[in-house]
């Protein structure tokens, strides 16, 4: 029986993503804590924490890996006619804190319960406060109804959460982030498990393999690409794609 590597906290590394356990949801390790430099290391070698309010931290390094990449996005004819009429305003790293107690908060359709627990909420909100964390907002009437937020490194945006409260909401706000980090050369969001929202709007899975190669590539774009967060919600206009 393979035994779950358990990680100390004063000790800052990880299994190779490939020693995960043999099942589609790749448990690597658990322990370990929820520092801004060991999500950054778990990030950048594909890996991401997912645990319950009773369990230690889990980490997990799935395959096959949902991905969206930015030039492949669907666009559904209900959903073109949304963005031509913008439903939304699209805001970027305006409400940060708002939207992950959101997306903990706002019953899912599948009827499960949140991993966003407080301690995750802090984690992600020093990620945030040091610029590596960002949401992306979808506001009506001054109101937040929609949106996402992740981790930006190098060329790859890891997505670990949305939520929406209007219609296509959280689809409005996929869109453009995939428009903007197009814009800006990012090659891949990384939406870690697949599910039928995803998958509409062009999402696909590939292999642990494949997955870890392209972020090899991508993570070394680090000090090439030059993004300044603070314009997207200038280039991306009430909405408009």
């Amino acid at each position: 029986m393979t035994m779950l590597p358990w990680l100390n906290p004063e000790e800052l590394h990880f299994p190779e993503p490939e020693s995960a356990l043999d099942d589609p949801n790749g448990l690597l390790a658990a322990g370990g804590d929820l520092s801004i430099n060991r999500l950054l290391l778990a990030y950048s070698q594909g890996i991401f924490p997912w645990f319950g309010e009773d369990e230690p931290i889990l980490w997990w390094s799935p395959t096959p890996r949902c991905v969206l990449y930015p030039d492949q996005v669907h666009l559904s004819k209900s959903l073109k006619k949304r963005l031509r009429r913008g439903d939304y305003q699209i805001r970027c790293n305006t409400a940060f804190t708002e939207v992950i107690n959101a997306c903990a908060t706002t019953p899912r359709k599948d009827g499960l319960g949140t991993w966003i627990n407080e301690d995750m909420i802090a984690a992600y909100c020093a990620l945030h406060e040091q610029g590596f964390a960002h949401s992306i907002e979808a506001w009506q009437k001054n109101q937040l109804v929609g949106g996402l937020y992740g981790v930006a490194i190098g060329g790859v945006f890891f997505g670990e959460s949305m939520f929406s409260r209007a219609s296509d909401a959280s689809k409005v706000a996929l869109t453009s982030l995939a428009k903007q980090l197009k814009i800006w050369g990012f090659s891949m969001i990384d939406c870690q498990v697949s599910n039928p929202h995803l998958m509409s709007l062009g999402a696909i899975e590939i292999s642990r393999d494949e997955f870890q190669k392209r972020l090899k590539i991508n993570r070394k774009l680090t000090e090439t690409l030059q993004i300044d967060w603070k314009t997207f919600s200038e280039e991306i206009i009430d909405g408009q794609q």
